[in-house]
C-alpha cells in the first residue's frame, strides 16, 4: 500500500468537506450563472405573460371595428393565362409569272376578291401561238408518217429499226407539242385559289421573266391566330382542343377558335413555342395583323375555397387572413393555390362556412371585438 500524505483526510467526509472548501470560489461563480439563468428566463416568461395581458387588455378597451364579411363556400376555380396574339392569313400567295413576255391586260386590281380559276391578267401570246402552231403541225406529221409505216411494217417491208425509229420522232413532236399548249396556256394568268388581292404587281405594257412578281392573294374567309405560349405552359396548352380568344378591334368580341399546330422548337431565344389557331372569318369581319389575346385554360378545380387577393396579408413570411368568430377576428394561417383575376385558391386554413373580412381586416388584431357591418353572399359583390 502506498503511504497517506501528511493533511490528507482519511474519511469520506472528510474528503467532501476538503474538496468543497478547496473549491468554495468555483463553486460559488457556478450557482451565481445557475441563479442568472434562472432568473433571466422567470423574467422573460413574466416579460411575456404581461404583454399578453397588456395586448388581451387593449384589445378588449378598443371599440369594435366595423367589417365586412364573406360567408366562404366551395367554388370552381380556373387556372389561366392570358396572352397577346395577331391574326395571319391562312394563306399567303406569291403569284410569280412562268413566262417571258409583255403583259397586255390586267383584270383585276388590289382589293378585289377572286375565285379559283378567275383571269387575273394576259400576256402576249402571239410568239406561243405561233410555237404551237408549229408543234401541232409537227406533231400531225410525224403521226401520220408513224400510221402509214405501221401498215407496211405489218407486211413486213419495213425493218423493226425504222419503225422504231418513226415512233420515236412522232412521241418527240408529241411532247413538243404538249410544252407548246402549256406555255400557251400560261399566256392566261388564272388565280389558284379563292381570296383576296392584296397586292398587284402586273401593270399593262411591263416586260415579264420567268419569277417576276405577278400578284400576292390573301386567303381570310379564315385566319390563323398566332400565339406566343411559354415553355413552362406548353405541356397544358398540348392537351386542349379549343382556345377562346378575344378581338380587340371588335369591342373584345370572344370567338372559340380551335387549336391548328403548335410548333415542335422555339421561335425565339426567350423560349417562346408559336401557337397557331383556327379562326372562322365568313363573315370577313376580322382582318389580317389584328391584335388578339388568349383566354387559355390550363386546369379546372372544383369544390375548393377561393378569396378575394386582397383578403390574405402577408407578414414576415407568413400569408394568413382574418376571419369572424364570436363577435372577434381571428387569424387563421393560410397555404394559397392557383389565382384566377383576383381571386386565389386556398388550400389550407379555412373550411366552408367561416366568415372572413374582406373589409377593415387590415384594421384589426388577433383577438379583436369587431362589428359586422355588412354580409356578402358571393364575390361578384365586391366588383360593384
Amino acid at each position: 500500500m502506498m503511504p497517506t500524505q501528511p493533511g490528507t483526510p482519511q474519511t469520506t467526509r472528510a474528503r467532501i468537506v476538503y474538496f468543497c472548501w478547496n473549491n468554495f470560489p468555483r463553486l460559488i461563480l457556478l450557482a451565481m450563472i445557475v441563479l442568472i439563468i434562472f432568473l433571466f428566463v422567470s423574467i422573460k416568461k413574466e416579460k411575456n405573460l404581461i404583454a399578453a395581458d397588456k395586448a388581451a387588455t387593449i384589445a378588449q378597451e378598443k371599440p369594435p371595428v366595423n367589417v365586412v364579411v364573406l360567408p366562404l363556400e366551395l367554388t370552381t376555380i380556373t387556372d389561366r393565362i392570358n396572352l397577346p396574339g395577331l391574326t395571319e392569313p391562312w394563306t399567303r400567295l406569291q403569284l410569280k409569272s412562268k413566262l417571258n413576255g409583255t403583259i397586255t391586260e390586267v383584270l383585276v386590281q388590289e382589293g378585289d376578291k377572286v375565285q379559283k380559276g378567275n383571269i387575273l391578267a394576259r400576256i402576249e401570246a402571239k410568239d406561243y401561238k405561233i410555237a404551237l402552231n408549229r408543234a401541232e403541225a409537227a406533231y400531225r406529221l410525224a403521226k401520220s408518217d408513224y400510221e402509214r409505216d405501221k401498215s407496211i411494217y405489218d407486211k413486213g417491208v419495213i425493218p423493226t429499226s425504222a419503225m422504231d425509229a418513226n415512233k420515236t420522232k412522232m412521241q418527240t413532236a408529241q411532247a413538243d407539242y404538249d410544252n407548246a399548249r402549256l406555255l400557251y396556256s400560261r399566256t392566261t394568268v388564272t388565280s389558284p385559289m379563292s381570296g383576296v388581292i392584296r397586292r398587284m404587281d402586273a401593270k399593262v405594257g411591263l416586260q415579264l421573266s420567268v419569277g417576276d412578281p405577278l400578284a400576292e392573294i390573301l386567303e381570310i374567309d379564315r385566319l390563323k391566330g398566332v400565339i406566343g405560349i411559354p415553355e413552362s405552359d406548353v405541356t397544358a396548352v398540348r392537351k386542349l382542343d379549343r382556345v377562346n380568344i378575344t378581338v380587340q378591334a371588335l369591342n373584345n368580341r370572344e370567338i372559340s377558335a380551335k387549336i391548328h399546330f403548335l410548333s415542335l422548337s422555339p421561335e425565339t431565344v426567350a423560349r417562346i413555342y408559336n401557337l397557331e389557331l383556327e379562326i372562322d372569318n365568313s363573315k370577313e369581319e376580322i382582318f389580317a395583323g389584328m391584335f388578339i389575346r388568349a383566354d387559355i385554360i390550363k386546369e379546372t378545380i372544383s369544390n375548393t375555397l377561393a378569396v378575394p387577393f386582397y383578403s390574405v396579408i402577408s407578414r414576415n413570411e407568413e400569408q394568413f387572413v382574418y376571419i369572424e368568430e364570436d363577435g372577434a377576428a381571428r387569424k387563421r394561417v393560410v397555404q394559397l393555390g392557383i389565382m384566377e383575376k383576383w381571386s386565389v385558391q386556398i388550400t389550407e386554413g379555412l373550411h366552408p362556412g367561416d366568415k372572413l373580412l374582406v373589409e377593415g381586416h387590415r384594421d384589426v388584431e388577433d383577438g379583436q371585438k369587431v362589428k359586422i357591418v355588412h354580409t356578402i353572399t358571393n364575390l361578384e359583390e365586391l366588383r360593384l
